[in-house]
């Protein structure tokens, strides 16, 4: 019963050498990269309050997650063991779960919901549970499906990018895709041709997939969140704006609330 939790004992084994560089982790620069999923989304915590005050505070639900996303990861490559790789696997699939609650447009739920997202959030949670029992049972697939579930997430991102006005919020679109398409270049090169990066001494192009994904992640989870706005609190405006600086577009990206409040005949915003 123990054996889940031995070192090595996931089939899975990236191109990194294991124990190279440190006796007690075996792929040391891939549990490394997954610091960016443990620094960032408390800065996105602070940046979403007034999201999280205004429109919906299970917005840091997903900032959360992205942190429980990046410790089962780093824990799965520096055991390489079983138990490491289900919680990274489960803990990405509970991303989706929460996103496509929060974020699945009102206008293509279907009809027996009743425009009810409670009701909506409910019936996603059930195949959640039984993909979560499925995953144990055949660990060995999780990751190509995972893969696979991305893709309707950004079909729908390009249907919303479509519909949005504002070229600022477009431009970040067209980042976090092309980041997305590189993101899983380095994952699939890492997976099906190892050798040929061994042979170049650069194996670590599963960490460059750590980095990458988390941001085009995370920026996803953005852009989402500003489309989100209209359907959920069509009395308020979404603005996506950039930490540190907001005229640098290559900053943090967030979204604030613009509150239309008519009271006493004055309007405040």
């Amino acid at each position: 019963m123990w054996k889940p939790l031995e070192p090595g004992s996931s089939p899975v084994d990236w191109c990194e050498g294991n124990y190279s560089i440190s006796p007690d982790i075996a792929e040391f620069m891939n549990t490394f990269s997954n610091v960016v999923f443990l620094l960032l989304p408390p800065v996105l915590m602070h940046l979403f309050k007034d999201y999280g005050r205004f429109v919906n505070p299970a917005i840091h639900i997903i900032w959360f997650l992205l942190m429980v996303v990046g410790l089962s990861s780093a824990y799965f490559h520096a055991t390489l063991s079983l138990i490491g790789q289900l919680l990274d696997e489960l803990a990405i699939l509970w991303v989706y779960m929460a996103g496509l609650c929060l974020f699945f447009p009102r206008r293509y739920f279907p009809n027996v919901f009743r425009n009810n997202r409670k009701l909506f959030s409910m019936f996603v949670v059930l195949p959640t549970l039984i993909a979560t029992g499925l995953a144990i049972v055949h660990p060995v697939a999780n990751a190509f499906a995972l893969m696979c579930l991305a893709i309707p997430a950004f079909g729908f991102m390009i249907i919303e990018l479509r519909r949005t006005k504002s070229m600022r919020v477009y431009r970040l679109g067209v980042r976090c895709g092309a980041v997305w398409v590189l993101a899983v270049a380095c994952w699939l090169n890492d997976r099906l041709f190892c050798d040929t990066w061994m042979n170049l001494n650069f194996p670590y192009l599963h960490a460059l997939w750590h980095l990458l994904i988390f941001i085009a992640s995370y920026t996803a989870a953005v852009l989402f969140a500003y489309f989100a706005v209209a359907e959920e609190k069509p009395q308020q405006s979404a603005v996506l704006k950039y930490w540190p600086k907001n005229d640098f577009e290559l900053g943090i990206p967030y979204v604030t609330i613009k509150c239309y409040i008519r009271a006493d005949n004055n309007t405040n915003i």
